[in-house]
């Protein structure tokens, strides 16, 4: 395959669509992540508290449990649009009542209604992940399979465009029109990407066909009323998982789920109490807007685009190892900072270099999830994966602010989160051969 080849992958419109959902996948993130840590910090929280706010996206982590539905049951009324964008829309709807509900309350006065809304909008936020991750998965089901990173790239960049532009924006005015005024300006990026998911195109994946097929696996269960929501329930509830040992087998398939566990888990701890590192270290509001938000963005779509490139010549197993290698000494950068202080020259340089990183490996993760999912529950066996990866950036890193103030130490925090990548690269080095498959796999069809 061509350079010329690949370049020509972009141009298919479908990538235009799975660029605008990642961009309402990540979005949430700015409501109920930095954006709320900047508000927090500001309202004169404990970097413990801080932290433990952070519970609420435990949702993230256990978003499996209903992601049968999304892959089953169509949303009333919405379900018109179709079986994803349906759901996207409902959650949509329900993140901007939420978020006007926030922008009217005072966290230093009223934590526990805070942190009730904003669990509301990680419900709904998790639930979108579901039907946004199927949604892009279901469109390039059938396609050549070089294809996967140029989508995974798109839906990367998606996310990070959702989550920079209007973080920027945020912390750009935090200081002017308060943290009030700014959760009323997201309330309108949410009406924008409410406009988005009516126009993109619903993919037109015959799922129903493929699960009615899995259903002939028990007949046993008989042409009761009972025995058909037995029936019902079986393949909606236990056959994702199922089908997913049986195509892997339960040893591969257990090994698998550690290493997806594992794999981030350095970079949830760091990115848990970054905003907080970075005010206390002497950066503004202003800053972080400029370097985190703006120059973060721009380094992650280009580094976004060549990651996507070279993960295509490398192949899944390099493209994670050298990822996950980078992704890991780039952490180094911040205990660097914690030491020389607010210079901004250095802020810069840690912002390129951990957005090279991030998107490289992320680029190479995404891709590899995608390629372990099936196509009959896309939304179940993807929210699966995800929701184990989720499990080490949401709860576990819940506790990344008592950490830094047990030991009082920036530097060893970040040192930490370094050691922490380690486990994961030594387990995808014991199951890169099944790795190998999955990718000879996608070469093949």
């Amino acid at each position: 395959m061509t350079l010329n080849d690949t370049f020509k992958t972009y141009l298919d419109k479908r990538m235009l669509w799975v660029f605008l959902m990642g961009c309402a996948s990540g979005f949430p993130w700015v409501l109920i992540g930095s954006a709320m840590s900047g508000w927090l910090k500001d309202a004169g929280l404990t970097r413990t508290a801080i932290g433990l706010f952070g519970s609420i996206f435990a949702v993230y982590a256990i978003n499996f449990l209903w992601a049968p539905l999304i892959d089953r049951v169509r949303v009333p009324i919405l379900g018109v649009l179709g079986q994803r964008r349906g759901w996207i829309l409902g959650t949509q709807l329900t993140m901007l009542a939420l978020t006007v509900s926030i922008a009217t309350v005072d966290p230093a006065n009223s934590l526990m209604l805070t942190s009730v809304l904003a669990l509301g909008i990680a419900s709904a936020s998790a639930t979108q992940d579901i039907a946004v991750d199927a949604y892009r998965i279901d469109h390039f089901a059938d396609s050549p399979k070089h294809q996967l990173p140029a989508a995974s790239a798109m839906a990367v960049i998606g996310w990070w465009t959702g989550y920079s532009l209007p973080g920027y924006v945020a912390f750009r005015y935090a200081d002017t029109l308060t943290w009030s005024g700014v959760y009323w300006i997201l309330a309108g990026f949410i009406v924008c990407l409410i406009g988005l998911t009516l126009i993109v195109q619903e993919p037109g994946l015959d799922r129903k066909k493929l699960q009615t097929a899995l259903e002939s696996r028990y007949v046993t269960f008989g042409t009761s009323r009972s025995g058909e929501i037995l029936r019902w329930l079986t393949v909606t509830v236990w056959e994702p998982l199922a089908e997913f040992m049986r195509r892997n087998g339960v040893k591969t398939a257990l090994a698998i789920l550690l290493f997806v566990f594992l794999f981030k888990i350095g970079e949830a701890f760091l990115g848990r109490m970054s905003i907080v590192f970075y005010k206390e270290v002497g950066f503004t509001n202003e800053q972080i807007a400029e370097y985190t938000k703006m120059l973060g963005w721009l380094a992650t779509v280009a580094f976004t685009l060549l990651g996507s490139i070279i993960n295509v010549r490398l192949g899944i197993v390099k493209g994670l190892l050298i990822g996950g290698a980078a992704m890991a000494l780039s952490n180094l950068m911040f205990a660097w900072i914690a030491i020389a202080g607010p210079k901004e020259w250095l802020f810069a340089a840690t912002i390129i270099v951990d957005n090279f990183t991030t998107a490289f490996s992320s680029v190479a993760f995404v891709s590899f999830l995608t390629a372990l999912t099936g196509r009959a529950f896309s939304a179940t066996q993807y929210a699966l994966l995800a929701s184990i990866g989720n499990l080490g950036r949401t709860t576990l890193a819940s506790g990344s602010g008592w950490f830094v103030d047990v030991t009082g130490s920036w530097v060893l925090f970040f040192v930490l989160t370094t050691i922490l990548v380690i486990p994961g690269l030594v387990l995808l080095i014991v199951i890169r051969d099944r790795v190998k498959a999955l990718q000879a796999d996608q070469i093949n069809g």
